[in-house]
């Protein structure tokens, strides 16, 4: 009987994640809408991000706005992420062992993204991404689901290591379909590291994904392990191929034993 495994990497402190795969679809509420008065896309982000995640007027954040058509409606939406990098470090130093929260690169709810759709005017809840804050998220779109919009890519850092979420948009809200380790190790003997590479899907118009092997650059002498980012030297050898199950909704590859 084929197995598949479902590869869902569950790093240090995951446990204290949010439910990021499964959101309450959006519900416009004309009174919030924000292309739909005078107000631009970047006052109502702001506005609405303070108030959903209680961002008291003192605090630094940043905050980025990512433009993209992410569903089949032909109209632009877009990712905006959020880091409370200034938060996390008052919240440590208010703790009982500050340097140890430090050491561990301030771990925690962060990080977060929201989803702006374009078609609604709407913008859907938080979904933290617990991770280092000495870092932002990074975002990038490809063409995985289908090639008439874009899938959501975020990286994150926990530490030495790097991680890649995947996220479709379905029914108006973000879900987590893969993640896979950008690298690990990162200043130590044991290292690994990978790039991604997309093809024609096995069982439906979903693009395979297949995970390629990679180098990881060396740590220079003095660096920061948890904030240092390397150079990754792509190397073309597949380590393992992901196909999507639609009766899964998720991404998963074939058990060879």
């Amino acid at each position: 009987m084929v197995k598949y495994l479902y590869l869902f990497i569950l790093p240090l402190l995951w446990s204290c994640k949010e439910k990021a795969t499964d959101h309450n679809p959006l519900e416009p509420n004309p009174q919030e809408l924000p292309t739909k008065g005078t107000q631009s896309l970047e006052n109502y982000v702001n506005r609405i991000v303070r108030a959903k995640l209680n961002i008291q007027a003192s605090e630094n954040f940043e905050l980025k706005i990512y433009r993209a058509q992410l569903d089949p409606d032909g109209i632009e939406d877009a990712i905006i992420t959020v880091n409370r990098l200034d938060f996390a470090q008052k919240e440590s130093m208010a703790s009982p062992n500050p340097a140890k929260r430090a050491e561990l690169g301030f771990m925690g709810n962060f990080n977060y993204f929201f989803f702006f759709d374009g078609k609604l005017d709407m913008l859907s809840p938080p979904i933290a991404i617990p991770s280092s804050p000495l870092l932002p998220l990074q975002v990038t779109f490809e063409n995985i689901s289908s090639t008439k919009y874009k899938d959501i890519l975020i990286d994150f850092r926990i530490r030495n290591a790097s991680y890649k979420d995947f996220y479709t948009v379905h029914n108006h809200s973000p879900r987590r379909i893969f993640q896979f380790k950008n690298f690990d190790g990162l200043g130590t003997p044991n290292t690994e590291a990978y790039h991604f590479v997309y093809g024609a899907g096995s069982y439906g118009p979903q693009k395979n994904i297949f995970v390629m092997e990679a180098q990881l650059g060396a740590l220079p002498s003095g660096e920061d392990k948890n904030t240092f980012v390397p150079q990754i030297k792509p190397l073309e050898k597949i380590k393992y191929t992901f196909f999507y199950l639609e009766s899964e909704a998720k991404y998963a590859t074939k058990d060879a034993q």
